[in-house]
């Protein structure tokens, strides 16, 4: 058995930053990078199925769209008990403002025709762009039976069968049994994602991260074109009508007793 996790590297701000001189993005300076919150849960899903499953041999791939910086990222993956790793990345993908959901499902799709995998595992969303829309667009893509939002996994392997849970709105939850193959996107809380062990830090320096082009994949340039473009960013102007109380702690309270009496809320 084989299983799929697509993880994407995301960038964190600083709490004071600048934009870049295009004014498109972040200035790099300012930006620290780490696994998406949501693809931990999916690699500790994935490796926790290899490690339960007793009576299959089970092989744990991880693809990332993304440059040669991501490899930290995808080696503390590898690090957690991710068997070996895809990277895919060029020219075409790195001069492209806007890798949109559509473009991303096809790449993947790419990769899932060579790897032919049992199962794929997607976080719901990533915390950079939050579209919440690769997993489905990815299973209406190669044709995958598909749940969203799962939030608990049985996985009956010699059944080929999938039992989920999915998280609906209103507290609502909803079980669903999915046939493998199949492309299940992971809630966060699903499980509890490990700590990478020094020995497995040690073991991810040896494991294969493969790197890919499009043309690799048999894909040509014109996938990465999308109708959607980045055409401006800006920090919103945040407004707080908080009164902050300056002085020791007796002119603190003398300022608050005269705010409460203004606003009627004690008599004078």
């Amino acid at each position: 058995m084989k299983i799929l996790v697509t993880v994407k590297e995301v960038a964190e701000a600083a709490d004071d930053f600048e934009l870049s001189e295009n004014g498109l993005d972040i200035d790099e300076r300012y930006l620290e990078y780490d696994l998406n919150e949501w693809d931990e849960y999916a690699v500790e899903e994935a490796v926790s199925i290899a490690e339960e499953t007793d009576d299959a041999d089970v092989e744990v791939v991880s693809v990332t769209i993304g440059p040669e910086r991501s490899e930290e990222t995808i080696r503390m993956a590898l690090a957690k008990g991710v068997d070996r790793a895809i990277r895919i990345w060029d020219g075409t993908i790195e001069e492209t403002d806007l890798l949109d959901v559509e473009a991303r499902a096809e790449i993947l799709a790419a990769v899932v025709a060579d790897e032919e995998p049992d199962l794929v595992l997607t976080g719901v969303q990533a915390n950079d762009d939050g579209f919440g829309a690769t997993g489905v667009a990815l299973a209406d893509t190669i044709g995958f039976e598909w749940a969203a939002v799962v939030n608990h996994l049985d996985l009956d392997v010699a059944e080929g069968i999938a039992h989920v849970h999915r998280e609906l709105e209103g507290g609502v939850e909803e079980l669903t049994d999915v046939e493998l193959p199949a492309v299940l996107s992971i809630q966060t809380g699903i499980n509890e994602p490990r700590y990478a062990s020094l020995r497995g830090i040690r073991q991810a320096q040896s494991k294969e991260i493969a790197p890919y082009g499009l043309s690799d994949l048999g894909l040509d340039a014109a996938i990465v074109d999308s109708p959607l473009s980045l055409t401006s960013m800006y920090e919103p102007e945040t407004e707080s009508s908080a009164t902050v109380f300056e002085g020791d702690p007796s002119e603190e309270a003398g300022q608050l007793a005269e705010l409460l009496r203004d606003r009627g809320v004690v008599e004078a």
